[in-house]
């Protein structure tokens, strides 16, 4: 349809106009920089597996006040050292059951979910989701993700250790003086922490702290291409970009929106610069003050300018990866390793050199130069200093990529591709319970993604050429996704 109204020629230099006027008003006006009336602000972390561990550790002896952490992971001895001695940290070790134990524990799954929310559908073909012949592997390097998710699972729907802890966490975020910040930071490059990453999230952000503070997930990409990174990124993307997120929604109800109600930063790791110091660095940095206005000139982008209003949380589109790095003093006009594909564009870009003295203008002016040679903008780089003791650093946050926009991402795909079945299924995590296998193509609507890994009706209304990176028009209409949820096949929404 033209939006000419007849006059022979369009308005949609209008609407780019405005558009540009909101990026230069982060730009120009620093509408997102916090003010008198915000803030102080406290730091919680939940550290996932051995690489969110070390950020708990980084984190723990330069925090503000009023920072709690609990670092999870799997297997006894596995977070000896943590933070130790400092009483606002808390560690669970996950202990490896037997098989018997386990299947026992997933053999109730469905109990399980009824407590949690009691219009979950009793699905008559449930099956646990970990073949019945499966070793479980004596330490949590050698885990699968979908065993990582049945340990987490059987552990807290059981009411054990972690069940408590994450009360006791979430209690802290709740009833913190300061303007609480949770950070959940895990390496998709691991099997545990990007194995329970996508329940434990959604129990402490949609359940326990009712989606009221702000909880950002921080993920640190692979080093190289991965199979397991395939599922990984996709189940991500189907929580956190909106459109994906309510075609699962549609299908298992609202306990499976996107728990990042912060937004998502992915760190690179380019085996030279420390992503866990990057993460650390960030996050504490001004008293966590820094983060904040970062998150507040997401959120800016994110919310159309009529729509505009500062109790808004933007919701995400399938550009919800916001790249971060770090960088010494030294080395700010170096930003190679990001792994973003060539031809990169973004709206807006921001650095923030901390540091003093001809050393951090030196940097700013590095950094400024740099930031072009990785991702074209709307507006010229924005490059703020904050007079820091020290030795400095620098960081930069690239917004709004897509997991297209990530090199890892095809070749990750082209190893997943030719693998078993059983490969792919352990790869995953997200869903399992529920019998969708995400990555895979539905076996009821061509065209769909989420293949029934009991050969029924459970499926996701996402296209699986989108789940794939390919742009294929949806073969299912709205009327079609109405009347499978009112059929009662498949799983009715949550109440």
């Amino acid at each position: 349809m033209s939006d000419d109204h007849g006059h022979g020629h369009g308005h949609g230099h209008e609407a780019a106009d405005t558009a540009l006027a909101r990026i230069e008003a982060l730009s120009k006006e620093k509408v997102h920089h916090a003010g008198d009336h915000e803030g102080p602000f406290s730091l919680h972390v939940l550290g996932l597996g051995a690489t969110g561990a070390e950020v708990v550790s980084a984190i723990s002896g330069i925090a503000p006040p009023g920072f709690t952490a609990l670092a999870v992971d799997i297997g006894a001895g596995s977070l000896s050292g943590v933070a130790a001695g400092d009483p606002a940290v808390r560690t669970v070790e996950l202990p490896i059951p037997s098989r018997p134990d386990l299947s026992s524990a997933l053999n109730r799954y469905r109990e399980f979910l009824k407590m949690e929310y009691p219009r979950y559908y009793w699905n008559p073909n449930y099956e646990p989701w970990l073949p019945g012949d499966l070793e479980i592997p004596g330490s949590s390097a050698e885990m699968s993700r979908a065993i990582a998710k049945a340990i987490y699972g059987a552990e807290y729907y059981q009411n054990r250790e972690i069940t408590t802890a994450m009360d006791e966490f979430a209690e802290g975020v709740l009833t913190s003086e300061q303007t609480p910040l949770v950070v959940v930071a895990f390496s998709m490059a691991e099997a545990v922490g990007s194995g329970i990453v996508v329940e434990i999230a959604r129990h402490l952000s949609s359940i326990k702290l009712g989606r009221r503070p702000w909880v950002i997930g921080m993920g640190v990409l692979p080093q190289q291409p991965e199979a397991t990174f395939f599922p990984v990124i996709n189940e991500l993307d189907c929580m956190i970009d909106t459109e994906k997120n309510n075609g699962v929604m549609a299908v298992w109800g609202d306990l499976y929106k996107n728990p990042f109600t912060g937004g998502f930063f992915a760190v690179p790791d380019d085996g030279t610069h420390s992503p866990v110091e990057a993460i650390a660095s960030f996050s504490t940095a001004g008293g966590g003050k820094d983060l904040y206005e970062t998150l507040k000139a997401l959120n800016w982008l994110a919310v159309p300018g009529d729509q505009w209003h500062p109790a808004i949380r933007g919701e995400q589109s399938d550009r919800w990866i916001n790249l971060l790095a770090t960088r010494p003093l030294t080395e700010a006009g170096d930003l190679s390793g990001l792994g973003l594909t060539a031809g990169f564009a973004t709206e807006y870009a921001e650095a923030r050199v901390f540091g003093t003295g001809p050393a951090a203008e030196a940097a700013a002016a590095a950094v400024a130069g740099a930031i072009p040679g990785v991702a074209a903008t709307r507006v010229e780089p924005v490059v703020e200093t904050v007079e820091t003791p020290g030795d400095g650093v620098v960081s930069v946050v690239l917004p709004r990529a897509s997991k297209l926009d990530l090199g890892l991402f095809v070749p990750s795909r082209d190893l997943y591709d030719p693998l078993e079945w059983e490969a792919h299924l352990l790869m995953h995590s997200w869903l399992l319970d529920l019998g969708v296998m995400l990555c895979e193509p539905s076996i009821r609507f061509d065209g769909m993604g989420g293949e029934c890994i009991w050969g029924c009706a459970c499926w996701v209304v996402v296209p699986h050429a989108a789940i794939r990176g390919e742009s294929v028009a949806s073969p299912i209409s709205d009327e079609d996704v109405a009347a499978v949820a009112s059929s009662g096949v498949g799983v009715p929404a949550s109440g």
